[in-house]
């Protein structure tokens, strides 16, 4: 119930201003197993809920940590698909429902990328196919995604998405439309934000977030395993010629009585 009271309220979107998604189906399921049957496989099986922008309807999981969250974030979607009447990448769609839905807990990941902090960033199509992937990189590829929305974001005048939205409303394509807002083809606008990653995300910033103890976790256990590699012959060379004795010719513990000296 009160999945559907949060649905129903209009909220404000960045960019796009107070709405509503409008009458939607909601369907609230038990678990990621009757989500996978309802889609037929169309959902990731890590997913917590999904959005079917043509039906307006959204598909939630009733076992995860916060249906809240995720409603907002499927609700994001349908409202960004109501407003464009153009097709958007990927990227895009799943980066502005994260950033609209405020899963700034996301970009913590980034932070502890060894990836990043060794300058290795992915172009945008490679943001897409990670998005679909398992759930570990599909983690940082959301994280990725909303860094990609807000450095766009970034480049608009007042830092915002307004201007972005008034041409994609008006049936701007996605290419054209960042070109007339930001000044910048899509290719450079790729390798802007690659930049802006590798500056804010760099070794030194990995080590600050955790990365130094990382690596001295490592090094304790590669110092572990060496040792037991080094010690193993003299292990072995230690239980060489060792026999146990018969049990009769073990000697009686110190103090035992004889029981054949009549002492009693």
């Amino acid at each position: 119930m009160r999945l559907a009271e949060a649905a129903d309220h209009p909220v404000e979107w960045p960019g796009l201003g107070r709405r509503e998604p409008g009458p939607i189906r909601l369907l609230v399921v038990p678990d990621a197993a009757t989500m996978q049957r309802m889609t037929r496989g169309g959902a990731p099986s890590w997913g917590a809920a999904l959005a079917l922008p043509g039906i307006h309807t959204i598909i939630i999981r009733a076992d995860v940590e916060r249906p809240e969250a995720s409603l907002r974030h499927e609700l994001a979607h349908l409202v960004l698909h109501d407003a464009v009447r153009v097709r958007v990448p990927l990227w895009f769609d799943e980066g502005y429902a994260a950033y609209a839905s405020g899963e700034w807990d996301r970009m913590e990941l980034l932070g502890m990328n060894l990836a990043l902090a060794t300058g290795s960033a992915p172009d945008l199509r490679e943001l897409d196919a990670m998005l679909r992937d398992s759930e570990g990189r599909a983690d940082i590829a959301y994280a990725l995604a909303t860094s990609a929305v807000l450095e766009l974001g970034r480049r608009h005048p007042g830092g915002r998405l307004d201007s972005l939205f008034v041409q994609l409303e008006r049936g701007v394509g996605f290419d054209e439309a960042v070109l007339a807002t930001t000044g910048l083809t899509l290719p450079r606008f790729e390798l802007a934000w690659q930049d802006r990653l590798r500056h804010r995300y760099n070794l030194i910033g990995w080590l600050i977030a955790g990365g130094f103890w990382v690596l001295v976790a490592l090094f304790v256990a590669t110092g572990v395993l060496v040792r037991r590699h080094l010690d193993g012959p003299r292990r072995e060379a230690l239980n060489e010629g060792w026999t146990l004795p018969e049990e009769a010719d073990l000697p009686p513990p110190s103090g035992a009585v004889d029981p054949g000296s009549g002492i009693s």
